[in-house]
Protein backbone atom coordinates (compact mmCIF):
# COMPACT_ATOMS: atom_id res chain seq x y z
CA UNK A 1 0.00 0.00 0.00
CA UNK A 2 1.22 3.57 -0.61
CA UNK A 3 1.56 6.26 1.64
CA UNK A 4 2.82 9.71 1.78
CA UNK A 5 4.24 12.40 3.89
CA UNK A 6 3.28 15.67 4.76
CA UNK A 7 5.76 18.85 5.87
CA UNK A 8 5.46 22.13 7.07
CA UNK A 9 7.32 24.42 4.54
CA UNK A 10 8.65 26.64 7.04
CA UNK A 11 9.45 30.39 5.72
CA UNK A 12 7.62 29.80 2.69
CA UNK A 13 4.51 31.72 1.92
CA UNK A 14 3.70 30.72 -1.74
CA UNK A 15 4.44 27.93 -4.13
CA UNK A 16 6.32 29.52 -6.38
CA UNK A 17 8.75 30.70 -4.19
CA UNK A 18 9.58 26.72 -3.15
CA UNK A 19 9.99 26.11 -6.95
CA UNK A 20 12.40 29.31 -6.85
CA UNK A 21 14.34 28.27 -3.48
CA UNK A 22 14.73 24.39 -4.72
CA UNK A 23 15.74 25.76 -7.96
CA UNK A 24 19.13 28.40 -6.89
CA UNK A 25 19.55 25.09 -4.47
CA UNK A 26 20.10 22.41 -7.56
CA UNK A 27 21.76 25.45 -9.15
CA UNK A 28 24.20 25.94 -6.17
CA UNK A 29 24.54 22.13 -5.60
CA UNK A 30 25.89 22.00 -9.68
CA UNK A 31 28.14 24.76 -9.75
CA UNK A 32 29.57 22.92 -6.29
CA UNK A 33 30.34 19.96 -7.85
CA UNK A 34 27.69 18.28 -6.00
CA UNK A 35 24.15 16.14 -7.54
CA UNK A 36 21.66 18.81 -8.47
CA UNK A 37 19.03 17.26 -6.91
CA UNK A 38 16.03 18.22 -4.27
CA UNK A 39 16.50 16.89 -0.70
CA UNK A 40 14.96 17.42 2.41
CA UNK A 41 17.14 16.47 5.33
CA UNK A 42 15.13 15.22 8.15
CA UNK A 43 15.95 13.61 11.83
CA UNK A 44 13.77 10.47 11.87
CA UNK A 45 13.34 8.06 9.05
CA UNK A 46 10.08 6.77 8.33
CA UNK A 47 9.60 3.66 9.46
CA UNK A 48 7.41 2.70 6.34
CA UNK A 49 10.00 3.80 3.69
CA UNK A 50 9.48 1.19 1.41
CA UNK A 51 5.47 2.00 0.74
CA UNK A 52 6.72 5.70 0.08
CA UNK A 53 9.68 4.59 -2.39
CA UNK A 54 8.82 5.80 -6.05
CA UNK A 55 5.06 5.81 -5.04
CA UNK A 56 4.52 8.29 -2.24
CA UNK A 57 4.50 11.97 -2.12
CA UNK A 58 5.80 14.65 -0.04
CA UNK A 59 3.20 17.08 0.55
CA UNK A 60 3.65 20.27 1.45
CA UNK A 61 1.49 22.80 3.79
CA UNK A 62 2.21 26.12 2.54
CA UNK A 63 0.34 29.23 5.28
CA UNK A 64 -1.61 26.08 7.25
CA UNK A 65 -3.04 24.79 4.01
CA UNK A 66 -1.65 21.53 2.15
CA UNK A 67 -0.65 22.67 -1.72
CA UNK A 68 1.67 21.00 -3.77
CA UNK A 69 3.47 17.87 -3.53
CA UNK A 70 6.77 16.25 -4.67
CA UNK A 71 7.36 12.72 -5.36
CA UNK A 72 9.97 11.36 -3.30
CA UNK A 73 12.32 9.46 -5.59
CA UNK A 74 14.66 7.70 -2.47
CA UNK A 75 14.92 7.67 1.35
CA UNK A 76 18.60 7.75 2.23
CA UNK A 77 20.22 7.22 5.46
CA UNK A 78 22.89 10.03 6.10
CA UNK A 79 25.13 11.64 9.10
CA UNK A 80 25.58 14.93 10.24
CA UNK A 81 28.87 16.57 11.11
CA UNK A 82 28.69 15.33 14.84
CA UNK A 83 28.04 11.44 13.44
CA UNK A 84 24.10 11.60 14.44
CA UNK A 85 21.93 9.64 12.63
CA UNK A 86 19.77 11.56 9.99
CA UNK A 87 17.24 10.88 6.47
CA UNK A 88 17.15 12.43 3.05
CA UNK A 89 14.46 12.39 1.21
CA UNK A 90 15.10 12.54 -2.25
CA UNK A 91 12.89 14.59 -4.07
CA UNK A 92 11.38 14.90 -7.98
CA UNK A 93 12.31 18.28 -8.57
CA UNK A 94 8.63 18.73 -10.63
CA UNK A 95 6.07 20.65 -8.19
CA UNK A 96 2.61 18.99 -7.98
CA UNK A 97 -0.10 21.38 -7.32
CA UNK A 98 -2.66 19.72 -5.53
CA UNK A 99 -6.56 21.16 -4.26
CA UNK A 100 -6.00 23.04 -1.42
CA UNK A 101 -6.21 21.35 2.27
CA UNK A 102 -6.60 23.05 5.77
CA UNK A 103 -3.90 21.52 7.93
CA UNK A 104 -3.24 22.32 11.27
CA UNK A 105 0.50 23.46 12.27
CA UNK A 106 2.65 20.14 13.70
CA UNK A 107 6.68 19.30 13.99
CA UNK A 108 8.63 17.28 11.77
CA UNK A 109 6.47 15.40 9.42
CA UNK A 110 3.65 13.09 9.29
CA UNK A 111 2.30 10.27 7.17
CA UNK A 112 -0.69 10.96 5.16
CA UNK A 113 -2.65 7.71 3.69
CA UNK A 114 -3.00 8.00 -0.27
CA UNK A 115 -7.16 8.08 1.02
CA UNK A 116 -6.62 11.11 2.78
CA UNK A 117 -4.38 13.05 0.17
CA UNK A 118 -5.50 16.22 -1.80
CA UNK A 119 -6.34 15.78 -5.43
CA UNK A 120 -3.99 16.85 -8.01
CA UNK A 121 -4.86 20.36 -9.66
CA UNK A 122 -5.43 20.25 -13.54
CA UNK A 123 -3.56 21.98 -15.75
CA UNK A 124 -7.10 24.08 -16.39
CA UNK A 125 -7.60 24.16 -12.53
CA UNK A 126 -3.86 25.49 -11.86
CA UNK A 127 -4.88 28.48 -14.84
CA UNK A 128 -7.60 29.36 -12.90
CA UNK A 129 -9.95 32.41 -14.04
CA UNK A 130 -7.40 35.06 -14.47
CA UNK A 131 -7.30 35.83 -10.73
CA UNK A 132 -3.94 36.12 -8.78
CA UNK A 133 -3.32 33.58 -6.44
CA UNK A 134 -3.15 35.77 -3.11
CA UNK A 135 -6.70 36.99 -3.89
CA UNK A 136 -7.71 33.49 -4.42
CA UNK A 137 -6.02 32.45 -1.20
CA UNK A 138 -7.80 35.03 0.73
CA UNK A 139 -11.31 33.73 -1.08
CA UNK A 140 -11.13 30.85 -0.13
CA UNK A 141 -9.64 31.53 3.44
CA UNK A 142 -13.19 34.15 3.59
CA UNK A 143 -15.17 31.04 2.68
CA UNK A 144 -16.11 32.86 -1.13
CA UNK A 145 -14.46 30.11 -3.17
Amino acid sequence: MMVNLVKLCVGITAVGQLEQLQATRRRESSENGRLPVNIHITRNKPKRSQEIIDHGSLYWVIRRQIRVRQRIIRVDDLEDLEGKKRCGLILDPQLIRTEHRAYRPFQGWRYLEQSDAPLDLTSNQEAGVGMPSEMEEELRELGLL
